[in-house]
Protein backbone atom coordinates (compact mmCIF):
# COMPACT_ATOMS: atom_id res chain seq x y z
CA UNK A 1 0.00 0.00 0.00
CA UNK A 2 1.27 3.23 -1.01
CA UNK A 3 1.85 5.80 1.85
CA UNK A 4 0.51 8.98 1.08
CA UNK A 5 0.61 12.60 3.35
CA UNK A 6 -2.85 13.81 4.00
CA UNK A 7 -2.82 17.54 2.92
CA UNK A 8 -2.10 19.21 6.44
CA UNK A 9 0.51 16.52 6.66
CA UNK A 10 4.06 16.56 6.68
CA UNK A 11 6.58 13.96 6.45
CA UNK A 12 9.31 13.39 8.71
CA UNK A 13 11.14 10.07 7.82
CA UNK A 14 10.44 6.50 6.21
CA UNK A 15 10.75 3.45 8.53
CA UNK A 16 11.08 0.17 6.40
CA UNK A 17 8.32 1.75 3.96
CA UNK A 18 6.28 3.48 5.70
CA UNK A 19 6.39 7.28 5.81
CA UNK A 20 6.33 9.15 9.40
CA UNK A 21 3.85 12.33 9.11
CA UNK A 22 3.30 14.72 11.37
CA UNK A 23 1.56 18.25 11.42
CA UNK A 24 4.80 20.03 11.54
CA UNK A 25 8.36 19.23 10.80
CA UNK A 26 10.64 20.25 13.95
CA UNK A 27 13.46 18.69 15.87
CA UNK A 28 11.36 17.09 18.47
CA UNK A 29 8.46 15.72 15.96
CA UNK A 30 12.29 14.35 14.43
CA UNK A 31 13.29 13.03 17.58
CA UNK A 32 10.34 11.31 18.37
CA UNK A 33 10.33 9.63 14.78
CA UNK A 34 13.94 8.84 14.32
CA UNK A 35 16.02 9.80 17.07
CA UNK A 36 16.29 7.08 19.21
CA UNK A 37 16.91 4.79 16.28
CA UNK A 38 20.03 7.15 14.62
CA UNK A 39 21.30 9.14 17.76
CA UNK A 40 21.19 12.55 15.75
CA UNK A 41 18.40 14.67 14.83
CA UNK A 42 18.92 16.65 11.48
CA UNK A 43 17.42 19.85 11.81
CA UNK A 44 16.13 22.08 8.73
CA UNK A 45 17.89 24.98 7.84
CA UNK A 46 16.02 28.46 6.42
CA UNK A 47 17.20 29.90 3.47
CA UNK A 48 15.44 32.55 0.98
CA UNK A 49 14.49 30.32 -1.90
CA UNK A 50 13.69 33.00 -4.41
CA UNK A 51 16.08 32.75 -6.60
CA UNK A 52 16.01 28.56 -6.69
CA UNK A 53 12.23 28.87 -8.39
CA UNK A 54 12.19 28.10 -11.68
CA UNK A 55 10.00 31.06 -12.47
CA UNK A 56 12.85 33.29 -10.80
CA UNK A 57 14.29 35.65 -13.22
CA UNK A 58 17.61 36.53 -11.62
CA UNK A 59 18.67 40.25 -12.14
CA UNK A 60 22.40 40.01 -13.08
CA UNK A 61 24.51 42.74 -11.03
CA UNK A 62 26.66 45.06 -13.60
CA UNK A 63 30.09 43.98 -12.55
CA UNK A 64 33.22 45.64 -13.85
CA UNK A 65 35.44 43.22 -15.42
CA UNK A 66 38.10 42.36 -13.46
CA UNK A 67 42.35 43.84 -14.41
CA UNK A 68 44.32 40.94 -15.91
CA UNK A 69 43.14 38.56 -12.65
CA UNK A 70 43.91 35.60 -14.29
CA UNK A 71 44.43 32.41 -11.26
CA UNK A 72 45.26 29.52 -14.10
CA UNK A 73 43.48 26.01 -13.76
CA UNK A 74 47.36 24.85 -12.17
CA UNK A 75 46.79 24.83 -8.76
CA UNK A 76 45.13 21.58 -8.98
CA UNK A 77 46.44 19.99 -12.35
CA UNK A 78 49.50 20.43 -14.36
CA UNK A 79 47.72 21.33 -17.48
CA UNK A 80 44.09 20.98 -18.97
CA UNK A 81 43.29 21.05 -22.76
CA UNK A 82 41.55 24.32 -24.05
CA UNK A 83 38.65 22.27 -25.64
CA UNK A 84 37.60 20.68 -22.54
CA UNK A 85 37.53 24.31 -20.95
CA UNK A 86 34.95 24.54 -23.09
CA UNK A 87 33.05 21.74 -21.85
CA UNK A 88 32.86 23.61 -18.25
CA UNK A 89 32.78 27.35 -18.93
CA UNK A 90 29.71 28.03 -21.22
CA UNK A 91 30.41 31.44 -23.16
CA UNK A 92 27.35 32.34 -25.28
CA UNK A 93 26.37 34.95 -22.84
CA UNK A 94 23.45 33.26 -21.77
CA UNK A 95 21.87 32.28 -18.26
CA UNK A 96 21.36 28.04 -18.35
CA UNK A 97 17.82 27.52 -18.43
CA UNK A 98 16.11 27.31 -14.94
CA UNK A 99 15.50 23.25 -15.92
CA UNK A 100 18.65 22.91 -15.95
CA UNK A 101 20.00 19.92 -14.06
CA UNK A 102 22.94 21.73 -12.07
CA UNK A 103 24.09 20.20 -8.81
CA UNK A 104 22.78 22.26 -5.99
CA UNK A 105 22.77 20.23 -2.93
CA UNK A 106 25.73 18.34 -1.99
CA UNK A 107 26.84 16.11 1.50
CA UNK A 108 30.17 15.57 2.18
CA UNK A 109 30.82 12.18 1.80
CA UNK A 110 32.84 11.18 5.26
CA UNK A 111 30.64 13.51 7.44
CA UNK A 112 27.42 14.58 8.40
CA UNK A 113 27.92 17.78 6.34
CA UNK A 114 25.85 19.51 3.94
CA UNK A 115 26.52 22.13 1.74
CA UNK A 116 23.31 24.25 -0.81
CA UNK A 117 23.42 26.72 -2.60
CA UNK A 118 21.04 29.53 -0.58
CA UNK A 119 21.27 32.78 -2.85
CA UNK A 120 22.81 33.45 -6.39
CA UNK A 121 26.16 34.51 -4.96
CA UNK A 122 26.32 32.46 -1.93
CA UNK A 123 26.16 28.50 -0.31
CA UNK A 124 25.26 27.48 3.05
CA UNK A 125 27.29 24.79 4.90
CA UNK A 126 25.40 22.96 7.80
CA UNK A 127 27.64 20.71 10.24
CA UNK A 128 25.40 18.59 11.99
CA UNK A 129 28.38 16.77 13.63
CA UNK A 130 29.77 19.72 15.51
CA UNK A 131 27.65 20.18 18.54
CA UNK A 132 28.78 22.97 20.15
CA UNK A 133 27.72 25.46 16.99
CA UNK A 134 24.38 24.59 15.46
CA UNK A 135 24.51 27.45 13.58
CA UNK A 136 25.12 27.49 9.63
CA UNK A 137 28.29 29.36 7.82
CA UNK A 138 27.95 31.06 4.85
CA UNK A 139 30.62 30.60 1.70
CA UNK A 140 30.59 34.26 -0.11
CA UNK A 141 33.20 36.53 -1.78
CA UNK A 142 33.02 39.53 -3.77
CA UNK A 143 34.16 38.02 -6.71
CA UNK A 144 32.04 34.49 -6.51
CA UNK A 145 29.00 35.38 -8.43
CA UNK A 146 25.95 33.58 -9.91
CA UNK A 147 26.80 30.42 -8.02
CA UNK A 148 25.25 27.64 -10.17
CA UNK A 149 26.84 24.38 -8.81
CA UNK A 150 28.78 22.60 -6.00
CA UNK A 151 30.02 19.36 -5.16
CA UNK A 152 32.08 18.58 -2.09
CA UNK A 153 35.30 16.99 -2.45
CA UNK A 154 35.59 13.44 -2.09
CA UNK A 155 38.52 11.30 -0.19
CA UNK A 156 39.91 14.76 1.07
CA UNK A 157 39.24 17.11 4.29
CA UNK A 158 36.10 19.24 4.24
CA UNK A 159 36.83 20.75 0.51
CA UNK A 160 34.03 21.79 -1.25
CA UNK A 161 34.08 23.57 -5.18
CA UNK A 162 31.70 26.29 -5.83
CA UNK A 163 30.69 26.25 -9.70
CA UNK A 164 29.67 30.36 -10.61
CA UNK A 165 30.42 33.35 -13.36
CA UNK A 166 34.08 33.15 -14.03
CA UNK A 167 35.47 29.91 -12.42
CA UNK A 168 35.24 27.12 -9.77
CA UNK A 169 36.04 28.80 -6.07
CA UNK A 170 37.62 25.98 -3.80
CA UNK A 171 36.54 26.47 -0.15
CA UNK A 172 38.19 24.12 2.80
CA UNK A 173 37.39 23.61 6.25
CA UNK A 174 39.46 26.05 8.83
CA UNK A 175 40.27 24.47 12.41
CA UNK A 176 43.27 23.40 14.79
CA UNK A 177 43.25 19.78 12.89
CA UNK A 178 43.14 21.13 9.55
CA UNK A 179 45.20 24.29 8.64
CA UNK A 180 44.21 25.12 5.12
CA UNK A 181 47.37 26.12 2.82
CA UNK A 182 46.15 29.25 1.20
CA UNK A 183 47.80 30.07 -2.15
CA UNK A 184 49.21 32.83 -2.89
CA UNK A 185 47.89 35.05 -5.55
CA UNK A 186 47.11 38.41 -6.87
CA UNK A 187 43.38 38.03 -6.81
CA UNK A 188 41.65 39.75 -3.83
CA UNK A 189 39.07 36.97 -2.35
CA UNK A 190 42.17 34.73 -2.11
CA UNK A 191 41.93 33.85 1.72
CA UNK A 192 38.58 35.35 2.52
CA UNK A 193 36.91 33.33 5.56
CA UNK A 194 33.10 32.58 5.50
CA UNK A 195 30.63 34.02 7.46
CA UNK A 196 28.29 32.94 10.34
CA UNK A 197 28.97 31.48 13.61
CA UNK A 198 28.92 28.04 12.33
CA UNK A 199 32.03 26.00 10.73
CA UNK A 200 34.81 28.28 9.56
CA UNK A 201 36.05 27.62 6.12
CA UNK A 202 38.76 29.57 3.77
CA UNK A 203 38.83 30.34 -0.06
CA UNK A 204 41.90 28.56 -0.42
CA UNK A 205 41.71 28.75 -4.60
CA UNK A 206 40.21 30.39 -7.47
CA UNK A 207 40.30 28.63 -10.87
CA UNK A 208 39.40 31.74 -13.02
CA UNK A 209 39.21 32.03 -16.75
CA UNK A 210 39.64 35.23 -19.06
CA UNK A 211 36.71 35.60 -20.37
CA UNK A 212 34.16 37.60 -18.05
CA UNK A 213 30.87 36.57 -19.55
CA UNK A 214 32.07 32.53 -19.00
CA UNK A 215 29.79 30.60 -16.65
CA UNK A 216 30.66 26.93 -14.81
CA UNK A 217 27.69 24.69 -16.22
CA UNK A 218 28.60 21.76 -13.99
CA UNK A 219 31.76 20.17 -12.53
CA UNK A 220 32.14 17.16 -10.69
CA UNK A 221 35.41 15.85 -8.84
CA UNK A 222 37.23 12.80 -9.72
CA UNK A 223 35.89 10.07 -7.58
CA UNK A 224 39.37 9.63 -6.08
CA UNK A 225 39.26 13.19 -5.49
CA UNK A 226 42.73 14.21 -7.49
CA UNK A 227 40.73 16.48 -9.25
CA UNK A 228 37.20 18.14 -9.92
CA UNK A 229 37.96 17.24 -13.72
CA UNK A 230 40.57 15.17 -15.25
CA UNK A 231 41.14 15.46 -19.06
CA UNK A 232 44.69 15.18 -19.74
CA UNK A 233 47.00 12.26 -21.05
CA UNK A 234 49.16 11.08 -18.08
CA UNK A 235 52.38 10.47 -20.08
CA UNK A 236 52.46 13.40 -22.55
CA UNK A 237 51.57 16.05 -19.63
CA UNK A 238 49.77 17.26 -22.46
CA UNK A 239 46.01 18.00 -23.47
CA UNK A 240 43.39 15.94 -24.84
CA UNK A 241 41.57 17.71 -27.48
CA UNK A 242 37.64 17.23 -26.67
CA UNK A 243 36.16 18.04 -29.92
CA UNK A 244 32.25 16.18 -29.35
CA UNK A 245 29.40 16.96 -27.74
CA UNK A 246 30.56 21.11 -26.99
CA UNK A 247 27.81 22.32 -28.94
CA UNK A 248 25.39 23.35 -26.45
CA UNK A 249 26.30 24.32 -22.59
CA UNK A 250 26.40 21.16 -20.61
CA UNK A 251 24.29 20.89 -18.17
CA UNK A 252 25.52 18.21 -15.91
CA UNK A 253 28.47 16.04 -15.62
CA UNK A 254 28.25 12.28 -13.87
CA UNK A 255 31.51 10.27 -12.89
CA UNK A 256 31.10 6.53 -12.88
CA UNK A 257 32.20 5.27 -9.74
CA UNK A 258 34.97 3.41 -10.93
CA UNK A 259 36.19 6.33 -12.44
CA UNK A 260 36.01 4.69 -15.72
CA UNK A 261 33.42 6.69 -17.57
CA UNK A 262 32.08 9.99 -17.51
CA UNK A 263 27.79 11.38 -18.53
CA UNK A 264 28.03 14.00 -20.05
CA UNK A 265 24.47 15.54 -21.08
CA UNK A 266 23.22 18.78 -23.22
CA UNK A 267 20.35 21.05 -23.10
CA UNK A 268 19.69 19.91 -26.55
CA UNK A 269 18.35 16.46 -25.56
CA UNK A 270 21.87 15.00 -26.54
CA UNK A 271 24.10 12.91 -24.29
CA UNK A 272 27.59 11.91 -24.59
CA UNK A 273 29.55 8.59 -22.24
CA UNK A 274 32.83 9.08 -22.13
CA UNK A 275 35.73 6.24 -21.67
CA UNK A 276 38.22 7.63 -19.40
CA UNK A 277 41.19 5.58 -20.73
CA UNK A 278 41.87 7.08 -24.16
CA UNK A 279 38.53 9.94 -23.84
CA UNK A 280 36.53 8.52 -26.59
CA UNK A 281 32.92 8.81 -26.56
CA UNK A 282 29.50 7.15 -27.53
CA UNK A 283 27.05 10.07 -28.42
CA UNK A 284 23.09 9.57 -27.73
CA UNK A 285 20.13 11.62 -28.29
CA UNK A 286 16.71 11.84 -27.40
CA UNK A 287 13.43 12.83 -28.43
CA UNK A 288 11.26 12.69 -25.19
CA UNK A 289 13.44 15.89 -24.31
CA UNK A 290 16.73 16.93 -22.57
CA UNK A 291 18.11 15.09 -19.67
CA UNK A 292 16.86 15.72 -16.16
CA UNK A 293 19.19 13.50 -13.97
CA UNK A 294 21.61 10.65 -14.44
CA UNK A 295 22.78 8.38 -11.53
CA UNK A 296 25.34 5.20 -11.97
CA UNK A 297 24.68 2.40 -10.36
CA UNK A 298 27.18 1.51 -7.41
CA UNK A 299 29.39 -0.39 -8.70
CA UNK A 300 29.10 1.67 -12.52
CA UNK A 301 27.81 -1.00 -14.45
CA UNK A 302 24.55 1.07 -15.84
CA UNK A 303 23.42 4.71 -15.48
CA UNK A 304 20.19 5.48 -15.12
CA UNK A 305 18.60 8.65 -17.15
CA UNK A 306 15.63 10.44 -16.60
CA UNK A 307 13.88 12.93 -19.59
CA UNK A 308 11.90 16.38 -19.10
CA UNK A 309 8.94 14.96 -21.61
CA UNK A 310 8.79 11.13 -20.52
CA UNK A 311 7.46 9.05 -17.26
CA UNK A 312 10.06 6.55 -18.46
CA UNK A 313 13.47 5.98 -17.70
CA UNK A 314 16.64 4.95 -19.47
CA UNK A 315 19.02 2.50 -18.19
CA UNK A 316 21.99 2.63 -19.77
CA UNK A 317 23.98 -0.83 -19.51
CA UNK A 318 27.48 -2.04 -20.44
CA UNK A 319 27.62 -5.26 -21.92
CA UNK A 320 31.36 -5.51 -21.51
CA UNK A 321 34.06 -4.37 -19.16
CA UNK A 322 35.71 -0.57 -19.65
CA UNK A 323 37.11 0.55 -21.41
CA UNK A 324 34.35 -0.84 -23.89
CA UNK A 325 31.53 1.52 -25.21
CA UNK A 326 29.16 -1.30 -26.42
CA UNK A 327 25.94 -0.75 -24.04
CA UNK A 328 22.54 -1.50 -25.03
CA UNK A 329 18.81 0.99 -23.62
CA UNK A 330 16.67 -0.26 -21.39
CA UNK A 331 13.33 1.10 -20.46
CA UNK A 332 12.78 1.47 -17.02
CA UNK A 333 8.53 1.92 -17.06
CA UNK A 334 6.90 4.46 -14.11
CA UNK A 335 3.55 3.97 -14.74
CA UNK A 336 2.09 5.36 -11.49
CA UNK A 337 3.56 8.68 -12.88
CA UNK A 338 1.46 8.88 -15.73
CA UNK A 339 -1.69 6.69 -14.62
CA UNK A 340 -2.35 7.84 -10.94
CA UNK A 341 -0.40 11.18 -10.95
CA UNK A 342 -1.11 12.23 -14.23
CA UNK A 343 2.37 13.49 -14.98
CA UNK A 344 4.04 14.26 -18.35
CA UNK A 345 7.38 14.44 -17.53
CA UNK A 346 10.40 14.37 -14.26
CA UNK A 347 12.22 17.71 -13.33
CA UNK A 348 14.41 16.01 -11.37
CA UNK A 349 15.83 12.84 -9.78
CA UNK A 350 18.36 11.36 -6.93
CA UNK A 351 19.14 7.90 -6.25
CA UNK A 352 20.96 7.12 -3.26
CA UNK A 353 24.65 5.31 -3.40
CA UNK A 354 23.24 1.82 -1.77
CA UNK A 355 21.28 1.72 -4.51
CA UNK A 356 17.72 1.07 -2.67
CA UNK A 357 15.74 4.52 -2.84
CA UNK A 358 14.62 6.37 -5.41
CA UNK A 359 13.61 10.04 -5.33
CA UNK A 360 11.96 11.80 -8.48
CA UNK A 361 9.58 14.81 -8.62
CA UNK A 362 7.59 15.55 -11.79
CA UNK A 363 6.07 17.83 -13.51
CA UNK A 364 2.33 18.77 -14.07
CA UNK A 365 -0.49 16.09 -12.52
CA UNK A 366 -3.45 15.75 -10.27
CA UNK A 367 -3.67 18.70 -7.14
CA UNK A 368 -3.28 15.98 -5.11
CA UNK A 369 0.15 15.03 -5.72
CA UNK A 370 1.69 18.19 -6.97
CA UNK A 371 4.65 19.25 -5.09
CA UNK A 372 5.47 15.83 -3.56
CA UNK A 373 8.55 14.14 -4.28
CA UNK A 374 8.00 10.19 -5.43
CA UNK A 375 10.24 7.72 -3.42
CA UNK A 376 10.79 4.01 -5.19
CA UNK A 377 12.68 1.04 -4.11
CA UNK A 378 15.28 -0.12 -6.67
CA UNK A 379 16.27 -3.89 -7.49
CA UNK A 380 18.69 -4.14 -9.66
CA UNK A 381 19.07 -7.89 -10.14
CA UNK A 382 19.51 -9.43 -13.25
CA UNK A 383 17.89 -5.74 -14.67
CA UNK A 384 16.94 -2.38 -12.95
CA UNK A 385 13.28 -2.56 -11.82
CA UNK A 386 11.57 -0.04 -9.54
CA UNK A 387 8.38 0.38 -7.14
CA UNK A 388 6.60 3.14 -6.43
CA UNK A 389 6.53 3.11 -2.16
CA UNK A 390 5.12 6.48 -1.27
CA UNK A 391 5.67 10.03 -1.36
CA UNK A 392 7.17 13.08 0.75
CA UNK A 393 5.76 16.27 1.25
CA UNK A 394 7.30 19.36 2.57
CA UNK A 395 6.47 21.87 5.29
CA UNK A 396 5.01 25.00 4.18
CA UNK A 397 1.68 25.72 2.65
CA UNK A 398 1.73 24.41 -1.38
CA UNK A 399 5.52 23.99 -0.81
CA UNK A 400 7.21 22.34 -4.04
CA UNK A 401 10.70 20.67 -3.84
CA UNK A 402 13.44 22.56 -5.90
CA UNK A 403 16.44 21.05 -5.45
CA UNK A 404 17.46 17.59 -3.68
CA UNK A 405 20.37 15.15 -2.93
CA UNK A 406 21.32 12.02 -1.49
CA UNK A 407 23.86 11.52 1.33
CA UNK A 408 26.24 9.08 -0.41
CA UNK A 409 27.76 7.53 2.85
CA UNK A 410 25.59 7.73 5.27
CA UNK A 411 25.81 3.85 6.95
CA UNK A 412 22.54 4.15 8.32
CA UNK A 413 20.31 3.91 5.34
CA UNK A 414 19.52 6.75 2.51
CA UNK A 415 19.16 10.01 3.60
CA UNK A 416 17.87 12.74 1.36
CA UNK A 417 17.88 16.47 2.13
CA UNK A 418 15.38 18.67 -0.37
CA UNK A 419 15.40 22.44 -0.77
CA UNK A 420 11.47 23.42 -1.03
CA UNK A 421 10.05 26.61 -2.46
CA UNK A 422 8.95 27.36 1.52
CA UNK A 423 12.44 28.22 2.60
CA UNK A 424 13.36 25.43 4.26
CA UNK A 425 16.41 22.58 3.39
CA UNK A 426 14.96 19.42 4.84
CA UNK A 427 16.78 16.42 5.74
CA UNK A 428 14.55 12.88 5.33
CA UNK A 429 16.11 9.52 6.78
CA UNK A 430 14.75 6.77 5.21
CA UNK A 431 15.24 3.59 7.42
CA UNK A 432 15.03 0.32 6.31
CA UNK A 433 15.56 -2.34 8.64
CA UNK A 434 18.98 -3.82 6.67
CA UNK A 435 20.99 -0.85 8.20
CA UNK A 436 19.88 -0.28 11.44
CA UNK A 437 21.98 -2.29 13.92
CA UNK A 438 19.29 -4.08 16.62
Amino acid sequence: MLSYPQPGEITICEINRQFVNAKEFSDVQSKDAYGEILGTVFSSVPFDPGFLSPNHDQAMEQEVPEAATNIGLNSLTDTIAGSFKKLLFSSDNLELPAQASTQKISWFPHKHCLAFISGPNQVTVRDYEDSDRKDVCILTSDCQRDVKCIEWRPNSGKMVAVGCKRGIYIWSASYPANTATVRHGNAPSIGTFSRGSGMKMVLLDVLKENDYNQVISALSWKPDGRYPFHFFNRKAREGTPIRRGLGSSISLLRWSPTGDYLFTANMDGTFYIWETSTWTSEPWSSTSGHVTGAEWDPEGRFILIAFSNSTTLGSIHFTSRPPSLDAQLLPVDLPELSFLIGSRGIEKMAWDSSGERLALSYKYGDDKYTGLIAVYDVRRAPIVSVSLIGFIRGPGENAKPLEFAFHNKFKQGPLLSVCWSSGLCCTYPLILRSHVVP
